[in-house]
């Protein structure tokens, strides 16, 4: 399959499927959104060792679990390429700043700049478009 399209398919699916969504940790989630597009982009998740979480402090045990204090770890720890966030192509995954002892939230790249994910702002995941970045990875 051509690169862009598979990159296309995989974002679009997380925007069909997470895109209004409340914010519910362990089902509806920054890493429950990255991990449904790295495993579109052929990259297995770490998530199903880490075990269930429902809270905001499960899904910091799970990532303890892991071996990790971060989100960005986790995603380092998966080998995945660091990139300048200004270089991302859809279905990539950005982190922005995000409250919580996270490290930041976990968004996917959508075009134009713009992001799938949740925002202190809005209970629910909706495309934005970011002013600051913390990080972001080639998928």
């Amino acid at each position: 399959m051509i690169e862009m399209i598979r990159r296309q398919q995989a974002a679009q699916a997380a925007v069909d499927r997470f895109k209004g969504q409340p914010l519910a940790f362990g089902r509806n989630d920054c890493g429950r959104l990255a991990a449904m597009v790295l495993r579109a982009m052929g990259h297995a998740s770490p998530l199903a060792r880490a075990g269930s979480y429902s809270t905001a402090l499960g899904a910091s045990r799970a990532i303890q679990r892991l071996g990790h204090s971060s989100l960005d770890q986790v995603l380092d720890g998966m080998g995945l390429s660091r990139i300048t966030p200004a270089a991302a192509l859809v279905a990539d995954i950005i982190m922005l700043p995000g409250e919580g002892p996270f490290g930041g939230a976990l968004t996917v790249a959508v075009g134009n700049g713009r992001v799938l994910g949740w925002h202190e702002d809005s209970d629910r995941a909706e495309i934005l478009q970011p002013l600051v970045y913390l990080a972001a990875w080639r998928c």
